[in-house]
């Protein structure tokens, strides 16, 4: 009642509204020839790599001209994209979830002079700023995490990691010769907030190491409860522990065997920190999928156990990608995604065709009681 008396009409929330509670409306941010057919589109067609179209059963249509952005941009470069949008497409644009920049226009003929201003921006170095492509059959952007330059946790650089093998994939990013798209995913942790556990090939950094305990200030920087009880194994344990001058602090011991070398206890108690420039490196996995096209989702497997972090191009990792990438676009049916190329091959037959050495590591014998009972794809089978 108090908002009734105050003049709040409950039948007419927006009237009278005085505060801006939330973002606006997604609607607002629409081109208008996308508003005008929401619902309305009847099909869509890849005219070249990097260019879309859609129409809608009113007769309109849509082009898209998809380039390769970054997940880390300056404000500079954000105001050139914004100064495209305005100069070819009425300040509209949008991001794909991979970090792609999508210009979209309402006529073919606006396509030629934004593809051409496009490839005409440069770098210093004389690359690109804005390549079309990544559509169809052939590789996106790469998805990944933070890195170095920002995370707390990471086993090795995402950004570097990223643009090394991307620069050995360019061809790929702007042609559709492959058997179906690939998906290359990076997370520098296990943690993963990277789309790793679920890409065609995915690059995952990797401790090797248990956290290393500084016993002298552990008790002053942290709360050792939530260390403890941070750890997902309970590999954790309340200890005390003497000082070389004697001195006995709390502290805590780690239970090695037991340790995932996660670093969720190094994000509660900065004390226990985990990078190592040894044990620090790089997994490799392949096979995974989301799209439950022609199989099932499937989760990706480890392919190659372990290769050191070799600053600044990462030589051993993107030769090793590369081979992947060759021999699925020499030996895989058309429309087959990686995982299902390695399927229908075999496994062995895989580690062959890529050239890649087989150790007992990498044999799969994780079984989930979920992994029979629960359904994990929309393809039932009745």
């Amino acid at each position: 009642m108090a908002f009734i008396s105050s003049g709040y009409n409950p039948d007419k929330p927006m009237q009278n509204r005085i505060t801006d509670i939330g973002p606006r409306h997604f609607e607002e941010f629409y081109p208008p020839v996308i508003k005008k057919n929401k619902g309305k589109w009847l099909y869509h067609e890849i005219i070249e790599p990097g260019i879309l179209v859609h129409v809608s059963e009113t007769g309109d249509e849509v082009y898209t001209v998809r380039c390769g952005g970054c997940r880390l941009m300056s404000v500079s470069h954000i105001r050139e994209i914004c100064e495209i949008a305005d100069k070819h497409c009425d300040g509209h644009l949008r991001f794909t979830t991979r970090n792609n920049i999508e210009f979209m226009v309402d006529s073919k003929e606006k396509v030629e002079p934004l593809k051409q201003d496009l490839l005409s921006r440069k770098q210093a170095g004389g690359c690109y700023k804005f390549p079309i492509g990544g559509t169809g059959a052939g590789v996106t952007n790469i998805v990944h995490t933070q890195g170095w330059i920002h995370c707390h946790t990471p086993a090795t650089d995402a950004s570097g990691t990223v643009k090394a093998t991307l620069d050995v994939l360019f061809d790929d990013f702007t042609n559709m010769r492959l058997p179906a798209q690939l998906r290359v995913s990076m997370a520098c942790c296990l943690n993963m907030c990277g789309a790793v556990h679920c890409s065609d090939i995915a690059i995952l950094g990797y401790h090797r190491k248990p956290p290393m305990i500084d016993h002298e200030y552990i008790d002053k920087m942290c709360e050792i409860p939530l260390a403890i009880a941070a750890c997902p194994t309970a590999a954790i344990k309340p200890s005390k522990v003497k000082l070389e001058d004697g001195t006995e602090v709390k502290s805590v011991a780690v239970n090695e065997p037991r340790c995932m070398f996660c670093g969720n206890c190094y994000t509660m108690c900065p004390s226990m920190p985990l990078a190592d420039d040894v044990g620090d490196g790089i997994v490799l996995m392949a096979g995974g999928k989301v799209s439950n096209r022609i199989s099932a989702p499937k989760f990706s497997k480890v392919v190659v156990a372990f290769i050191p972090n070799e600053m600044p191009r990462w030589p051993t990792m993107t030769d090793t990608i590369q081979k992947i990438v060759e021999a699925y676009a020499k030996d895989a049916n058309k429309y087959e995604r990686l995982g299902e190329w390695a399927e229908r091959i075999g496994w062995e037959r895989f580690f062959e065709k890529c050239d890649l050495e087989f150790t007992h590591h990498l044999i799969d014998d994780f079984r989930d009681p979920a992994y029979f009972t629960w359904r994990q794809t929309s393809q039932f089978k009745f």
